[in-house]
C-alpha cells in the first residue's frame, strides 16, 4: 500500500478560522494512505520579485516544504468574492521565481466553508483559475462547498453531523484516488 504525503494550506490566517476546524475534520477522516501536514503560511512576507534572486529563509523553508509533499489541499475561506490575500501571497511565493513553480505537476484538492449558503464557491472558482496557471492538476469532482453552522465541528475536528462527516470522509478518499492516478501519469521529479 502506497502513501502519500499531502501538504495542507489553511487559507485564512485567523487562529479562530472555522477553515482550521475544517482541516482538523479532514485530517481526521483522511484514509490511511494519506500522511497530511500543514504547510503554514502566517509567517511569509508579502511577495515582490525583488526577492527572486535570494529568497529569506522562510519562504525558502515553505518552498522546500511543499516540494516534500506528493499533493496540495487547499483549506480556504472566501473574502469577498475571492481568496484571502495571504493565501494568494503563498501561491506567488511557491510560483516563482520564473521556473521554479512548486506547484507544477503537483496534484491539488480545493474545499472551504463559509456561514453562507453557497459555501466558498467563488472563491474556490477564483482558485482554481490560478491553480490552472500554475499548471497544477486539479481535483475537480468532488466539488465541496460546505456552510458551516455553529457546532458543525468540534474543537478537536470531530464532525457532528453524520452526513457531512460521510460526504467529507468521501471527499478526502476521492482525493487519494486523484493523487493516485495523477502521480502514475504524472511521477514525482525527485
Amino acid at each position: 500500500m502506497t502513501t502519500y504525503k499531502i501538504g495542507y494550506f489553511v487559507g485564512s490566517l485567523a487562529k479562530g478560522s472555522i477553515n482550521r476546524l475544517l482541516a482538523k475534520a479532514l485530517v481526521r477522516l483522511a484514509p490511511k494512505q494519506l500522511e497530511m501536514v500543514e504547510i503554514p503560511i502566517r509567517d511569509l512576507p508579502l511577495y515582490s520579485y525583488d526577492y527572486d534572486a535570494d529568497y529569506p529563509p522562510v519562504a525558502r523553508d515553505f518552498k522546500q516544504a511543499i516540494a516534500a509533499v506528493d499533493g496540495i489541499l487547499f483549506v480556504t475561506p472566501e473574502y469577498n468574492r475571492s481568496i484571502p490575500g495571504g493565501l494568494k501571497n503563498a501561491i506567488d511565493w511557491a510560483s516563482r521565481p520564473w521556473g521554479q513553480n512548486s506547484f507544477a505537476r503537483k496534484p491539488s484538492g480545493v474545499i472551504g466553508t463559509s456561514p453562507g449558503a453557497i459555501g466558498t464557491a467563488v472563491a474556490q472558482q477564483d482558485l482554481r483559475s490560478v491553480l490552472c496557471f500554475c499548471n497544477s492538476p486539479l481535483m475537480n469532482t468532488v466539488e465541496a462547498y460546505i456552510q458551516f453552522t455553529p457546532g458543525l465541528i468540534e474543537e478537536d475536528g470531530t464532525v457532528t453531523n453524520p452526513s457531512t462527516e460521510e460526504f467529507l470522509r468521501k471527499y478526502m478518499d476521492e482525493l487519494h484516488l486523484f493523487v493516485q492516478r495523477v502521480l502514475t501519469v504524472l511521477p514525482r521529479e525527485d
